[in-house]
């Protein structure tokens, strides 16, 4: 039995409590053991970087500092899997990216410094070139300095590798080891073997994802390795990542290349249940001290301001800044429908135009007969010119959605306004999908509100105040806790409903307003509680005719 089997084995029996995602991935990689038809299990493949790791690499922290490392069975079954599963055509290694995601405090660092130093010397291939990498040179050294303080503690890595002024230096075969930042001149000319990127939910620049990504198309079996905790920031990288790992756990995306292991709670509300807390943090007892983590959970009973660290950092729950209007997992729902489903239905439209040169969203709102459901369908516009450019500075991507069909590019530097009358007309005429009102923020409406009328739309104009706001933000806050609100699992308004923030006036009335950080857009949010007002205003009306 290997290690795959004997981790699933527990996992199945009870004995070890993982999360879902993880349960289902280790039952699939059983299977793969013997049947798959593509690739096969190498068991000395796997267990090469085990044994390199337990015989040449040392703690340098804490209570185990010096000390031979010593994997977990957690461990040795990820790094079997990452390293065992070969080509049966080819024998290359199966998995060219994985994403590890851990609770703080599990050991990551350690455990990526390791595999880099194996991938440095051992794996066998010439003049490697292993990365740690980050946003910041300052973070991306956090793992690589662990690899030189590994090799510190072993005379036989210090006998034969060499600390140059800028890397790690194998001259048996010419490998190379470094910290890379995005803001790093080496970039270019890359060929990577192995890229670690210690906390991805810290990289906000997709570019440099792309670019590392890029970089390794000239090895037969390169490694990009993710590990991190769960972030707070929506605009970066990570969400993309995990949505696109819990796919290919679940097999909604089929990608043999790509290993998602995701330890997390599967529930919010399991974080104050000690016997879950082992779901996002396999290392409990061993790496990580149970008394850490009981402490934090009393604390955050008693002072909910350290609750968001808490389920971030510690249970990998995904969150949104603390001063956010509402948190992540209230806002989540990946329920989707078909447009078909919507056909001939009567709607509620929102638009919020904004400024010609910022992202403007239109929206309908759509409620079916004896359900308390709202289906929306939303469409964005943005300028065509300069849309890479700001894809990449205000590290968003625009462009990926425009892809996607969720962002309209228009022609030219600003947002035509004819363009979203088109999308309405095109929703009445495709789906016979008809607004009964539309709500606007006059703010910027001009010549469009008549060209809307002319079409035969009825436009009503809607003050973006707290007395208009209060109410509704009432009613889509509860819609959207409850699950009733199916946004079609659009990343733009998942994105957008993540960074509005809450003011509140003497009287309590509240309205939403766009966080510190001017390049989160809040304007899905907008044109949503637009459809709200609608709907508020017209519900005896609406309720009529559906």
């Amino acid at each position: 039995m290997n290690y795959i089997q004997e981790y699933n084995g527990l996992i199945t029996s009870g004995v070890i409590v993982t999360s879902e995602k993880v349960r289902i991935q280790y039952a699939k990689l059983v299977v793969d053991l013997n049947q798959h038809p593509t690739w096969e299990f190498d068991e000395d493949k796997a267990l090469a970087p085990i044994d390199f790791i337990e015989t040449f690499c040392r703690h340098s922290k804490g209570a185990m500092a010096g000390q031979i490392m010593v994997l977990d069975l957690w461990q040795k079954a990820f790094i079997s899997a990452l390293f065992g599963f070969v080509s049966k055509k080819s024998g290359y290694r199966r998995y060219k990216e994985t994403l590890l995601l851990i609770g703080r405090k599990n050991g990551k660092s350690t455990l990526l410094a390791a595999i880099m130093l194996y991938m440095l010397i051992a794996d066998g291939e010439g003049g490697s070139q292993v990365v740690s990498s980050a946003t910041k040179k300052d973070q991306s050294l956090i793992t690589f300095n662990e690899c030189l303080n590994m090799r510190k503690q072993s005379k036989t890595l210090t006998k034969h590798t060499r600390k140059r002024k800028l890397d790690l230096f194998f001259p048996s075969n010419f490998s190379t080891m470094s910290a890379l930042a995005s803001d790093s001149n080496t970039l270019d000319g890359l060929n990577l073997h192995l890229c670690v990127i210690d906390e991805l939910h810290a990289i906000r620049n997709r570019e440099l994802y792309e670019v590392l990504k890029q970089s390794m198309s000239a090895r037969k079996q390169p490694i990009m390795c993710m590990i991190t905790t769960a972030g707070t920031v929506r605009e970066c990288i990570y969400d993309d990542m995990y949505n696109y790992a819990s796919k290919v756990c679940s097999g909604e995306i089929i990608d043999d290349r790509f290993l998602p292991i995701l330890y997390e709670l599967d529930k919010r509300n399991e974080w104050t249940d000690p016997k879950c807390w082992i779901k996002a943090n396999p290392a409990l007892g061993t790496i990580k001290e149970l008394e850490d983590i009981e402490e934090k959970v009393e604390r955050a009973l008693v002072n909910p301001n350290d609750l968001t660290g808490l389920l971030c950092k510690d249970f990998n729950i995904r969150s949104t800044p603390t001063t956010s209007w509402l948190k992540f997992d209230e806002i989540l729902n990946e329920e989707t429908f078909s447009m078909e489903d919507l056909r001939d239905c009567y709607a509620i439209g929102g638009a919020d135009l904004s400024a010609t040169t910022d992202l403007t969203c239109a929206t309908l709102l759509i409620k079916k007969k004896d359900s308390e459901k709202k289906y929306i369908v939303q469409m964005y516009f943005t300028p065509k010119e300069g849309l890479k450019e700001k894809s990449v500075e205000d590290k968003i991507p625009y462009d990926k959605w425009v892809e996607q069909g969720l962002l309209t590019a228009c022609e030219g530097n600003q947002v035509r306004y004819q363009d979203i009358t088109s999308w309405f007309m095109k929703m009445f005429q495709m789906y016979g999908i008809r607004p009964l009102w539309i709500m606007y923020d006059r703010a910027f409406a001009g010549y469009w509100v008549e060209e809307m009328s002319d079409n035969g739309f009825e436009m009503e104009s809607c003050a973006q105040g707290a007395l208009t706001f209060s109410q509704p933000m009432r009613n889509m806050e509860s819609d959207l806790r409850s699950n009733l609100v199916n946004y079609n699992n659009n990343p733009i308004l998942i994105w957008c409903l993540s960074n509005t923030c809450i003011k509140s006036d003497d009287n309590e009335n509240t309205r939403p307003i766009k966080g510190k950080n001017r390049r989160l857009r809040v304007d899905g949010t907008f044109s949503l509680l637009n459809a709200y007002v609608g709907l508020l205003r017209h519900e005896n009306d609406y309720h009529n005719l559906i």
